[in-house]
């Protein structure tokens, strides 16, 4: 009896036939072939070389594979579906986020930054991925996030309540202990706190700098839960690293986060989620603040374009859920394009700009020799417009076919 292998992580292949969006040209070229080797590329040759036994794309696009910078596995909004996965045990919630990650990289994400999990699973997650036990992308996390008492999130298994600079800093280096590849704080409310509102401020000057500096110190990044503009100018002028949602920027300060080079992770699509809210039966009052705050949103995101912030893909709603027609991801990727980043530019920030983030642009990010064969495929040109991105029918980590749709056609 042979034995069963754990699900493989790195594979040989050759790809041929197909229009390569490699993330460093702009235009997609024709007429190569991508040869893996180990989980990498090898080389990029003409498609003439390709061997008799090369995967026929048919003309495909082929593209790095998303990186999303902002996911939950074991998100938990107000309401009967959160109150659902907030009452999952450890295990039961283990298997929840196995199958969320596994979905994750079926719809073309094949690396996701999590910025708060629930009860450390996430860092079991990462190893059981890492070791073959289960499907799902490459994982970066945070472990848990950092808040004030009654702060945004607290009342979930994903936060830590730490009052004062001390209790930061011991929050920061829990974390790290874990395994966190980053840090994530709350230093505003937003929009899932019923107690709170988007603008209210949550963190003191002093948690903010203790809670960076240690961070910074141990060589990791900080990303911050940020909504009204003083609060994030003040994380910023800290050394703040990162953005999330920025529901309400300003010009002065998005060019001052363009000026610190702070990134901007907008998920506009949580203000434009009343089909997502209403699968998870989410209450009157927070789909109303979250609809009623979109278009500032929308005004706030363009700033920062304008701004020239260093704009990253992030869903906030699981990646995959099935919404308006498309995933979630996708859908997130055409409200950035609507919203005035062009389409090259929108790709660059689900690709490119958040291997550069993660300090990972060495292997992730582009499609070229030495960098993982991690990348999706589909019939139209994303680089014309990202609704292309819904027709994704091939999905590849590390060498390995994870999903082709293209068989039995």
């Amino acid at each position: 009896m042979s034995t069963v292998a754990s699900i493989p992580q790195r594979g040989d292949a050759v790809l041929t036939n197909l229009q390569l969006v490699d993330g460093l040209t702009p235009q997609p070229r024709e007429g190569l072939a991508l040869v893996i080797r180990e989980g990498v590329i090898e080389a990029i040759v003409p498609a003439v070389d390709a061997t008799s036994t090369a995967i026929d794309l048919d003309g495909a696009f082929v593209m790095p594979g998303l990186v999303n910078m902002h996911t939950h596995f074991s998100l938990s909004l107000p309401g009967p579906g959160g109150d659902a996965v907030s009452g999952l045990g450890p295990a039961e919630l283990a298997l929840y986020m196995a199958d969320g990650a596994r979905r994750t990289l079926l719809s073309g994400v094949t690396t996701v930054r999590c910025v708060a999990e629930k009860g450390g699973a996430d860092f079991a997650l990462r190893r059981a991925v890492e070791a073959g036990h289960v499907a799902g992308p490459r994982i970066f996390t945070a472990g848990r996030a950092l808040c004030c008492t009654g702060g945004h999130g607290h009342d979930a298994d994903d936060t830590i309540e730490c009052d004062g600079a001390d209790a930061m800093t011991r929050g920061v280096r829990s974390q790290i202990a874990l395994g966190a590849d980053l840090i994530k704080l709350m230093i505003s409310g937003g929009i899932a706190g019923e107690h709170e509102q988007i603008t209210t401020p949550q963190l003191t000057r002093a948690q903010m700098a203790a809670a960076i500096e240690t961070a910074h110190a141990w060589g990791r990044k900080v990303t911050a839960h940020a909504g009204p503009s003083p609060v994030i100018a003040e994380a910023v002028e800290l050394g703040l690293d990162c953005v999330e949602h920025g529901y309400e920027l300003t010009p002065e300060v998005a060019r001052l986060m363009a000026e610190r080079h702070v990134s901007l992770v907008p998920t506009l699509v949580v203000t434009r989620a009343q089909a997502f809210f209403d699968d998870l039966g989410i209450p009157p009052w927070m789909q109303e603040r979250s609809l009623l705050a979109g278009p500032r949103h929308l005004e706030s995101f363009r700033h920062a374009v304008e701004a020239g912030v260093d704009i990253l893909l992030g869903s906030d709603m699981p990646p995959f859920w099935d919404f308006e027609g498309t995933s979630a991801v996708v859908r997130e990727l055409e409200h950035m394009q609507a919203g005035g980043l062009p389409a090259s530019a929108v790709l660059t920030a689900a690709t490119a700009a958040p291997a550069r983030w993660l300090d990972v642009d060495d292997r992730l990010g582009t499609l070229a020799p030495g960098r993982f064969a991690d990348l999706i495929a589909m019939p139209d040109d994303p680089t014309a417009h990202v609704s292309a991105l819904r027709g994704i029918d091939f999905v590849m980590k590390g060498g390995v076919v994870v999903r082709d749709d293209r068989v039995g056609r």
